[in-house]
């Protein structure tokens, strides 16, 4: 049985449809990338799962649990972490009381603590005062992982973390995520960078227009197949 699974997952934003019967799949200590072009419904999946936009109860399981209809805090309860795209950080906080308020409740002890996320990103400690808002992009991209990663998550969703980023910060970045990964968390990560996505994925789902074009193994999907499903039209 799947850790986490949509089965014809549909979401709406009043009479407008942004999905339409999406299927994925992720196992245990997995980590899935979700590829597409601006619109095509990624972020509007990962708002489905993480409870923030409500759907049918049965569209969505984990663990066994169908949690569709959950509101956020529960699903969070349950052991599903979000990572949003632009970070929303408390600016009145500082960084430390940032990355603390992502404890509340989850009373699951585990890895992922102060110190832990603090060796994570060494950065961090040393930022540790100052308000959150206060960073660089990339450091509160690194707020954003480790206040998620503070309440020992079974699944981190991480939507578009590298958008707007330096290369060189987006490596950084990817690099903690063999760590949290071996920590046991299963990870899926919303990409628009293909290259990126397909580094670290043990499979890919690419969507376009609320759809699932294309799934599999980073090493049996051609770019011309991405290409395809991407866009929509044939690579020449």
């Amino acid at each position: 049985m799947a850790l986490l699974e949509t089965q014809g997952l549909t979401a709406f934003y009043g009479d407008f449809q942004a999905l339409f019967g999406v299927d994925i799949t992720l196992d245990a200590g997995e980590t899935l990338a979700i590829i597409g072009a601006n619109g095509a419904g990624k972020s509007t999946l990962m708002r489905s799962i993480s409870g923030m936009l409500a759907n049918e109860p049965n569209q969505i399981s984990f663990d066994g649990r169908l949690i569709g209809a959950l509101p956020a805090p529960e699903v969070m309860a349950l052991g599903i972490a979000m990572v949003p795209e632009g970070r929303k950080l408390f600016p009145s906080l500082t960084v430390e009381e940032n990355l603390l308020i992502g404890k509340y409740g989850r009373s699951v002890k585990g890895t992922w603590t102060l110190e832990t996320i603090y060796e994570l990103f060494p950065v961090l400690r040393e930022r540790r005062n100052n308000p959150g808002t206060a960073l660089s992009g990339g450091q509160q991209q690194m707020v954003a992982i480790g206040r998620a990663l503070m309440s020992n998550p079974r699944v981190l969703l991480c939507d578009e973390i590298s958008l707007g980023l330096a290369p060189v910060v987006i490596r950084d970045i990817y690099a903690a995520f063999p760590k949290i990964r071996a920590e046991g968390a299963a990870i899926v990560i919303v990409e628009q960078d293909i290259g990126q996505a397909l580094k670290v994925a043990d499979r890919l789902y690419c969507m376009m227009e609320g759809r699932v074009t294309l799934t599999g193994t980073p090493d049996a999907i051609s770019r011309a197949d991405i290409h395809s499903a991407y866009f929509g039209v044939h690579a020449a």
